[in-house]
Order: C-alpha cells, then sequence, then structure tokens
C-alpha cells in the first residue's frame, strides 16, 4: 500500500456492505445484479446518474459468436490479430467461449436486440471481424438499449444506489485487505459531502479516461478516476499506452474540445467508403478488408492521408445508403451530423481519429482480482489482457459483461473471507484525517490536487505529445510540462495564499487526469515500437524480439512511477490472497520517472 490519497476532508457518514460497485455501464451493473441476487448487500456508486456512464453512448453493438457457421475460434483468431501480438490469449479464449451465453442471458435481463424478419438476432460486421456477428439495437443505439435493461433490473432489485458521486480512495484494513471507498457526493446525491462505503470488496468499473485528451468520444465524466484510486491504492496498472483512436469521430473543427460525436464503425460495416476531397477511396489496397480493417490500421491510413494532403480531416462517403437506411439503421448518427449541419444523406461526413477507448487500466487476473486483495475492476478500467495492444470493435462491452459475471462468482465463492473481513470494518477502516496526518510521520502527505483550470492545459500536452502520432522527442516533451504541473502543485501546496487548490469534484479530477496522464506518457516512452494503437514515429517497426510483452506500472509511497517488463504477452498472477506484487514474474527496468 502507498498511503497516498486524495485530500479531503474526512467521511461524515457511513454505509456499511458486503461489496461496493463503482460505475453503473454494463460492468458495474452487471456485477452489482449477480452479487445481489446471491445474497450481498450491495451498495452501487456511479458518478452522475445510473443512466450516464460510457455504456449508453457504445453504438455499434456487442461482439459474440452468436450466427450460424461462426464459432468461439473464429471470434479468438480475430481478436488476436487485432491485438497486435500482446493479447493473453487465455483471457480472450474466456472471453469468446463464455460470451455467447452472456448474451444470451443480457437478454433474458430484458435487453432488446434488433431482429431479423425469421426473429434471429441481426448481425453485422465492423473493422477487424471476417464474420458478422455483432449484435445492435435500435440500430445504432446499443448501448443505450443496454443501459435501459440494467438500469431496469437494478431499480426492479431496489439496489441500493448513490448517484452523482465520485469516488476518492481505497479503505484498508489492519492487513491492507480492501475495507471500502471514501466519496464525495454532489449536488443531488443522496448524501451531502465526503462519506464512505464499508465494504470488504469492492469493484471498480469507472469506465474510461478519454478526457487526458482535447477531443475524445468518451462523456466528460472519463477522467480515470478508478486508474488512479488504484495506483494510489498500490495496484498494478498496464497496458496504458494503448489509447484506440476511434478512425470516424464527427470533424466538428480543429480547436473543437471535449465529447465529440463517433460515426460507428457499424456504418463502414454496411458498406461505407472513406475518400479524401476529390473522392477517392484510399484503404483499398493498404489492408484485405480495406475500411475495416483494424481500428488502429485504419486510424493511421486516415492520419497519413491527412498529412498527405494537408487537410484535417478526411471523408465517409455512404450517400448510397438512402434516406431509408439511414433513417431506420443509423438514426442516432443521422441525428447528430445533422445536428451540426452535414446531410450524410446528400453529403460525405467529415472525419478525423479521436481518443475513443483505453485498451490498458488497471491489471487483473481471469477472475477480475486485482494486485490489491479484495479490489477488482471491470470494463475499461481493467487491464484483463482480452485486447492487447488494440481493442477489437464491439469486444468492450462483451468483455464488461464476461468478466462482471466472473467477478460476482469470485465474490461469492469467497464469501466466507467477506464475512470475516466485514468484522474488522468498522474497526480497521477508519479514514485518516489531516490531524492523524500530521501525528504519522510513516504516511504521506495527501496528494497536492492541482486547480480546475489545468485541465485544458493537461489535455493539450497529450494531444501534442501522446496522440494519434508519437515520436521520443514529443513524449519527452510532455513529460516534461507534465512533470512541472506535478511539481508545481506540490510547491503551491505548502504555499499559503490563493495559489493553493481547494479540495473540490474538479481539482479531483484535474489531479487524476495527471497521475494517468504520467502513467501513460511514460509507459509510451519506454516502448520503443510501434504496436497496434501505439504509434511511434520514429520507431515505425513492429519489435517482437524486445517488445511482446506487457510494461507494468506502480506508485511508490514517495509518488515515483516503477515500470517492470512481463517476460511475455501472458500476464503474471496477481497472487491476491498474498504478496500483492509481482515482482518475482517480472524484470525491472529504469523508467525516466526513477532517479
Amino acid at each position: 500500500m502507498t498511503g497516498i490519497r486524495l485530500t479531503a476532508p474526512a467521511p461524515g457518514w457511513a454505509i456499511d456492505a458486503d461489496v461496493v460497485v463503482v460505475g453503473s455501464g454494463v460492468a458495474g451493473l452487471t456485477t452489482a445484479l449477480r452479487c445481489a441476487a446471491a445474497g450481498l448487500a450491495t451498495v452501487v456508486v456511479t458518478k452522475a446518474r445510473l443512466d450516464d456512464g460510457s455504456t449508453r453512448w457504445a453504438q455499434g453493438g456487442i461482439a459474440a459468436a452468436l450466427g450460424e457457421g461462426d464459432t468461439p475460434e473464429q471470434h479468438l483468431a480475430d481478436t488476436l490479430v487485432a491485438g497486435a501480438g500482446l493479447c493473453d490469449e487465455s483471457a480472450v479464449r474466456t472471453l469468446v467461449t463464455e460470451g455467447p451465453d452472456a448474451v444470451r442471458r443480457l437478454i433474458g435481463t430484458g435487453a432488446h436486440f434488433d431482429t431479423t424478419d425469421t426473429g434471429d438476432i441481426a448481425l453485422t460486421r465492423e473493422g477487424g471481424h471476417h464474420r458478422r456477428r455483432i449484435a445492435h439495437a435500435g440500430g445504432d443505439a446499443t448501448g443505450a438499449e443496454i443501459s435501459r435493461a440494467l438500469v431496469e433490473a437494478v431499480r426492479s432489485a431496489a439496489l441500493h444506489t448513490v448517484e452523482n458521486a465520485l469516488v476518492l480512495d481505497l479503505l484498508t484494513d489492519a492487513e491492507g485487505r480492501t475495507a471500502g471507498v471514501t466519496l464525495h457526493v454532489m449536488g443531488e446525491g443522496q448524501h451531502d459531502g465526503v462519506g464512505a462505503v464499508h465494504a470488504p470488496a469492492v469493484v471498480l468499473a469507472t469506465g474510461g479516461m478519454g478526457q487526458v485528451f482535447s477531443a475524445t468520444t468518451n462523456p466528460p465524466v472519463s477522467t480515470g478516476d478508478g486508474v488512479a484510486l488504484a495506483l494510489r491504492a498500490g495496484a498494478e496498472v498496464s497496458d496504458l499506452e494503448f489509447v484506440q483512436f476511434h478512425p470516424t469521430v464527427l470533424f466538428l473543427g480543429a480547436d473543437s474540445e471535449g465529447q465529440q460525436p463517433l460515426v460507428s464503425e457499424a456504418v463502414r460495416g454496411e458498406g461505407a467508403h472513406l475518400v479524401d476531397a476529390s473522392g477517392t477511396r484510399f484503404m483499398v489496397g493498404r489492408h484485405e478488408l480495406a475500411e475495416l480493417a483494424p481500428r488502429d490500421i485504419v486510424a493511421k491510413a486516415i492520419t497519413r492521408q491527412m498529412q498527405l494532403h494537408g487537410t484535417e480531416h478526411m471523408y465517409l462517403d455512404a450517400r448510397h445508403f438512402g434516406a431509408e437506411m439511414w433513417e431506420q439503421r443509423f438514426p442516432t448518427i443521422l441525428a447528430a451530423c445533422r445536428a451540426h449541419g452535414i446531410d450524410p444523406i446528400t453529403e460525405p461526413i467529415p472525419v478525423a481519429p479521436a481518443a475513443h477507448y483505453a485498451s490498458g487500466g488497471v491489471r487483473t487476473d481471469l477472475r477480475g482480482r486485482t494486485t490489491v486483495p479484495g479490489l477488482y475492476a471491470c470494463g475499461e478500467v481493467a487491464c484483463t489482457g482480452v485486447h492487447g495492444a488494440n481493442r477489437l470493435a464491439s469486444n468492450s462491452l462483451l468483455e464488461g459483461l464476461v468478466f462482471a459475471e466472473r467477478i460476482a462468482a469470485d465474490i461469492v465463492e469467497d464469501r466466507s473471507r467477506t464475512t470475516e473481513a466485514s468484522a474488522l470494518v468498522t474497526k480497521a477502516a477508519v479514514p485518516v484525517t489531516d490531524r492523524d496526518t500530521e501525528r504519522d510521520t510513516d504516511r504521506p502527505a495527501p496528494s497536492p490536487l492541482l486547480a480546475p483550470e489545468v485541465r485544458t492545459t493537461i489535455q493539450r500536452i497529450m494531444t501534442r505529445g501522446a496522440g494519434v502520432l508519437r515520436s521520443a522527442a514529443s513524449l519527452v516533451t510532455a513529460a516534461d510540462e507534465l512533470e512541472a504541473l506535478h511539481n508545481s502543485a506540490a510547491a503551491d501546496a505548502w504555499a499559503a495564499g490563493p495559489k493553493r487548490a481547494e479540495p473540490g469534484v474538479e481539482a479531483w479530477e484535474v489531479t487524476n487526469l495527471l497521475l494517468v496522464s504520467r502513467v501513460l506518457v511514460a509507459a509510451a516512452r519506454q516502448r520503443e515500437e510501434t504496436r497496434g494503437c501505439h504509434w511511434r514515429e520514429d520507431r515505425p517497426e513492429r519489435d517482437d524480439e524486445t517488445w511482446r510483452c506487457h510494461l507494468v506500472v506502480r506508485l511508490t509511497p514517495d509518488r515515483r512511477l516503477v515500470l517492470s517488463r512481463t517476460e511475455s504477452e501472458a500476464f503474471p498472477p496477481v497472487h491476491p490472497a498474498g504478496a500483492p506484487d509481482c515482482a518475482a514474474a517480472t524484470t525491472t527496468h529504469p523508467t525516466p520517472e526513477e532517479p
């Protein structure tokens, strides 16, 4: 354990539970429903409303071998190719073999997918898939339908939920085991101010960290809170350098920042073409799947064409769909385009890559366990090894679904430990106050907070230095600028007066963004090759001899980032019941963050 935490008031209220799930997307709500069904007292904490997570923004669908002639082995093969040699095959095999039944159970929960005239689930294709295996709902509103069904199930089951709550830090007992979380409820929640949920099992399902970049498809709540919390708690994270930039995001202007409208890969799956300003297709001949190549390949091709032509975007041409298909198959995208003055029925859509999905995250095993006993992670916040260096389209919803069920099963199976640990919670999981810190010289001072206005600075640093195109020079510059912000915040924390940032949601979010940005840049500097969605201009080739491995990062009590390298593409055990590290299975290499 690092002992590091955010600067925040001591909790003024508390809830006791068997398990607390942080996040309300497909991963979080599926875990919560399974735990509650097994009789565990379950609390769901979510940063906005229950239906405001990343899941509802998913347009394309959920991938599984559900169609005639398709098999888990074929799904496995496509996933391994997309992952560019870094998928953990055991994790992928778990995903594709358990996926079809997990989707059927989701349907049993109440999710309605689009069907054919014969009543079968309608399936489409997306990038990297050699078969039609993407189930969708409402045409291009799959995530919204899944979210609706799960939220209704949670409300029907009368689960205890705390909405509009930002989780701050992990609580641990005297033995270093998970004992709950601290959280701050914003405005409309059930409680006011900072409080705590005491529970011997915590599941992080907090989504992604797209807000570290200026332009992203992620909602505003995606500020890397789960990864930052896990790092402060002493957990390991991995593969943060692999940020997937979605190739086709609606281009709203070079200065546009924040969440951008996504133009789903399913549009290309139904036959749309990528073209330049003259109408010439440029993906043909670059890859056997042309526009349906894996996302990293398409994003790079678009970026190269932009450089070649000196433009800020390319075009997606789907005029040949006609009005009826646009209105029935892609009503959400059609409405978004028209809201910005573009009619895809009569004109090509301007598109450019934008940050979309974090393939890496908090390192877990096949049961969702992290290197901190009692702490689990699921969905985009987790790194299970499924995605490798580049996520295969529409595997994310499936990953959240499959591994959520596995986490719930592990918590239920380990109920005896949970029961024993519950007896320790009220005695040991006492939040540390500032007064306690002053008396405890062994415990680090709280993390210095950044002023809210620094958020834009971080995003621009990351977009310039660690975006689609990276190089040693750009990453060094980004690292230096981020370190300067880190050091400035530390200096301001000791200063009296207006420079010192006050605790609050915006300051906590920006502090989390800085931490995950530092980790991402450190890993990207270390990985001197181009692989998947990590594109180094100065190292354009893939280097399997040196880099077919994962970079694992942890935060030390003195706030240094330490990187280690796994021996292969398979992750070592997390050892949740013993020493919470994998030092015996990894080789440590010095990084720029170490003295």
